[in-house]
Parts: structure tokens; C-alpha cells; sequence
């Protein structure tokens, strides 16, 4: 309980404990003098988020912390579900408590408001609040350190969305749900009874989460993160209305968040009317899981953000091709799909050629057998100035094309080794800015030159004319780790 405000009671609000929380509290801080204090209010459409999310904290991602999946093969330890499966109720209690009091502290708060950002993601599973016969998952535990999180926060002026990360049965089968596997959430064997389940989980988090300590400092709240693009739309839909209304009964009068499922914003033009709620739709931009892009010129990468994704963005705020008000809820610098474990615990990679869905042929520019990842994984000290430069840009071509949305949360704050996924590693790498809204390029000027980084030399997949097919069609938006050969892939 070391860093808990430790006050103990018997109420429940929502079924839920109260632990560790004093009856008082202040929000009077703000997160730095460019934005108000969490008692004030934020107009998103003039002062966009400049935020990052707390991922493979209180659910766990295998290429966030890749040493909690050092195992042989052969014991099958590829998500948290076979991880707390394989050490037992007592060791997993023990090895995830010791993960959540050390991966993220309240050192990290402090050093997310110092580095010129203002809002938190904060995702989380729903064992958080409860288990099932035959989960092996660790109950209740994170939510002790999911109100700690919350009360950081506010300590530093950070306001929070809420990100219920995994539901009941997988809503996509990939590991960041919590299970690799099929998806059993409103389709599959389960399906129904896990959609009414997690509708029961956002019973209890809206009512505990509507009381009003909560009603500054938790910003929006999140439905689902990344509902597999397999599910059927219509049940979906269904599915969310349904959600939206139970959330609304208990008392948010926060925006609620809705993920655009992988399927692009157009997708959603024209739905979920008449719930009376200010809904949002959250987009995740990524160019990496998708074999033509990842070979494109660093130069076109930048171009592609400046134009491209920020003309999509613009277009869903309008509700001119998509839902209207819009965020980017994650984004990344990584520009290969390197790191361990990114497309699941030994999925390999699309850059070198060994994941499934290449047939062993690389997708880095060269596309042939001098493809290698050393470089991609080496560590920052060893990066060019040219390759810094180009990451930094990267950075910043998206900050300011999301800003055209309600705004951004960079995916993720701090990892093991995952270097271009971890803003805190950007920083100290000097390929972030070192203050989010102090930037020194923008997407009006002149792409830089990156000087002598590898270009694509065997163009065999012209990438100009499928971006332009894909454009008329998509959002390019994608998704995390892919970790089976069956996934479906937007572009």
C-alpha cells in the first residue's frame, strides 16, 4: 500500500471498494500553464489533448514487458491469460502486484505533466472489477492501482480517459484483450453472454466512476478498446447503443468513447444517432502493420501524414466521411514492426519477413535478404542524427495532423525495450520534442532531408497508386499486435 492515500472503508459504490481513497480531494492543479486546471472547463475543439496512454500497465502487452513472457515455447505463455494460467493463483497475485507497484509510479505522472502533456489514457481489463468461472486471470487487484493512477492524475493536472481494455471473452482475440484467441464477445460460442456481461462491468464502473470525485478529473469515458473487425456491424452497433444507455443511466456526463473497430472512419457516418450522448469515435493511425506502407521512403511517410491523415481527420470532424467528433487514441514513431513480440509472442516480423502473413518475404525497403531488424532494435545511443531527425518529424507530423481532431494519445509511455513505442524513451533519446506543445516543425514547412537513410530499391509494389486506391475506400487506421495469420488487415 506504499503511496496510497490509506483510508479503509466498508461502503461499495457500484459493488466497488473505495480503498485507498481519502474523503477529500483538490483540483485545483493543472498540467502546465498553457492549459486549465481539472476544475476548469476544456473546450476540445479549440485546445486539442496532447496525451499518452499507460499501456501494458494494468493490462498487460508482451512487447511492453517482454520479460513477464521469458519463457520456452513450450509452455505457451503468449498473453496474460496463459501467463496467470501457467503461475497459478498465488505467483501470478504476486509477480502482477509486484508489476503494478514498480512498472508505473508516480514518477511517471510527474514526468508526463513535465514533458508538456495533458491528458491520460488509462487502459485496464475488466478482471479489474471481477472474474468467471474458469478465468485464471488476477482479480481485483488492478483496481486498487487503477484509483492510485486516477489520484496521480489529478495530483499533476492530468485529466484521464478511462479504456476498459479487455472484455469479457476477447472482443478481438489478440493479446492486448487479454487472450489470444477466437473472439467469444457478442459473436462466438459465448458471445451473447459475455456481451451482457460486459454491459453488467460498465454497469458497475459508470456507477462507481459517476460520483463526483470523478466529475473533473476522469475527461471521457471509453467503451472498448478495438472490437474485432470480424464482428458483425449491425450486432455491434447494437451492442454499443446498448452500452452507451447503461452508462448514461448511471450517471457519466462525460463524453463516452467509441472505437471505429479497425474498420476506417467512414465506416461510421451516419451511426448511433439519436442516443443523446456526446459520443466520440477513436481511430488508431499505425503504418506499420500493413506490408505496402512499411516500405515507403521516410520522406513519404511524413508526406503521407501531413496530407493524407490529416485530410481524414478533418473530413470525420466535419462528419463529412465519418462519425463528426473524433480523436486518435494511439499512435506510435515505430516505423518497422521489429520490436519483440509487437505481432505476438513469436509472431516475427513483416520487415524481416518471418510473420505469417509475408510467405517469408521481407517488407523493408530493400525486400530481399539483407532485411534485419539489428538496427530497428538497436538502442537510441546508437541512432544517426539523420534517423533521430526523421523520428522526431514523424512525431510531430502527427501530433499536429491529430490536432485537427479533439486530439491525441501517443502509444505508449515507457516499455522495456520497446524504444519507438515509448514516448519517455523518445524523450530521453532526444526524437521527441521535449515539449508537446513546443514544436519546431510543423506539416506547413518543408519535409527535411534525412540525408542518406535507406530508400526503397526494388519497387515491385508501387506504393503511390495503392495509397490512392486505399484512400478512396479507408481510413488508414490499424491496430497493435496481429498475432495470427487469419487477422484482417484494413489496407
Amino acid at each position: 500500500m506504499t503511496g496510497f492515500n490509506c483510508s479503509f472503508t466498508a461502503q461499495l459504490v457500484g459493488d466497488l471498494p473505495l480503498v485507498g481513497l481519502n474523503s477529500s480531494w483538490d483540483d485545483s492543479a493543472s498540467a502546465n500553464s498553457e492549459v486549465p486546471a481539472i476544475e476548469d472547463s476544456w473546450d476540445y475543439k479549440k485546445r486539442p489533448i496532447r496525451g499518452v496512454n499507460l499501456g501494458g500497465w494494468l493490462s498487460l502487452e508482451p512487447f511492453i514487458t517482454a520479460s513477464l513472457f521469458d519463457y520456452d515455447a513450450s509452455k505457451g505463455v503468449v498473453d496474460e491469460y496463459t501467463l496467470c494460467k501457467h503461475l497459478g493463483a498465488k505467483k501470478a497475485a504476486e509477480t502482477l502486484e509486484k508489476h503494478y507497484a514498480t512498472f508505473i509510479t508516480e514518477a511517471d505522472f510527474k514526468a508526463i505533466a513535465d514533458a508538456g502533456l495533458d491528458h491520460l489514457r488509462i487502459p485496464f481489463s475488466y478482471w479489474a472489477v471481477r472474474t468467471y468461472e474458469g478465468d485464471p486471470y488476477v482479480p481485483n487487484i488492478s483496481w486498487r492501482y487503477l484509483l492510485r493512477g486516477i489520484e496521480w492524475a489529478r495530483k499533476y493536472g492530468l485529466r484521464v480517459k478511462l479504456d476498459l481494455h479487455g472484455l469479457p471473452g476477447s472482443q478481438n482475440g489478440w493479446n492486448h484483450s487479454g487472450r489470444s484467441s477466437q473472439i467469444n464477445f457478442i459473436s462466438g460460442p459465448d458471445g451473447a453472454k459475455n456481451a451482457e456481461r460486459a454491459l453488467d462491468i460498465h454497469r458497475q464502473l459508470a456507477t462507481f466512476f459517476a460520483q463526483d470525485r470523478y466529475r473533473n478529473v476522469v475527461a471521457f469515458y471509453g467503451l472498448g478498446n478495438e472490437p474485432g473487425f470480424a464482428l458483425p456491424l449491425d450486432d455491434l452497433e447494437e451492442w454499443t447503443v446498448a452500452a452507451i444507455k447503461v452508462v448514461a443511466d448511471a450517471g457519466i456526463q462525460v463524453p463516452q468513447i467509441f472505437s471505429d473497430s479497425m474498420r476506417g472512419l467512414p465506416t461510421w457516418k451516419g451511426k448511433l444517432g439519436g442516443t443523446g450522448q456526446d459520443l466520440i469515435i477513436d481511430t488508431h493511425m499505425y503504418t506499420i502493420f500493413d506490408p505496402n506502407l512499411i516500405a515507403m521512403e521516410h520522406a513519404k511517410k511524413i508526406s503521407l501524414v501531413c496530407n493524407d491523415w490529416k485530410s481524414m481527420v478533418v473530413n470525420s470532424m466535419s462528419g463529412a466521411n465519418g462519425f463528426g467528433d473524433t480523436m486518435v487514441g494511439e499512435w506510435s514513431q515505430a516505423d518497422t514492426d521489429c520490436t519483440l513480440h509487437l505481432n505476438g509472442v513469436g509472431g516475427g516480423s513483416r520487415w524481416e519477413g518471418t510473420f505469417s502473413d509475408t510467405i517469408g518475404r521481407p517488407r523493408c525497403p530493400t525486400g530481399d535478404d539483407s532485411c534485419s531488424c539489428d538496427k530497428a532494435n538497436a538502442d537510441p545511443s546508437t541512432y544517426t542524427d539523420e534517423y533521430r531527425l526523421f523520428l522526431k518529424t514523424f512525431a510531430i507530423a502527427q501530433m499536429d495532423a491529430f490536432e485537427k481532431s479533439w486530439g491525441w494519445f501517443y502509444w505508449t509511455w515507457k516499455s522495456e525495450s520497446a524504444h519507438q513505442w515509448s514516448y519517455e524513451a523518445g524523450l530521453k533519446g532526444k526524437f521527441m520534442p521535449e515539449i508537446a506543445y513546443k514544436r519546431d516543425w510543423d506539416c506547413s514547412k518543408s519535409v527535411p532531408s534525412f540525408g542518406k537513410l535507406p530508400r526503397r530499391t526494388k519497387q515491385d509494389v508501387t506504393v503511390a497508386n495503392q495509397k490512392n486506391q486505399f484512400l478512396a475506400t479507408r481510413s488508414f487506421s490499424s491496430t497493435r499486435p496481429r498475432p495470427t495469420a487469419n487477422a484482417t488487415f484494413l489496407f
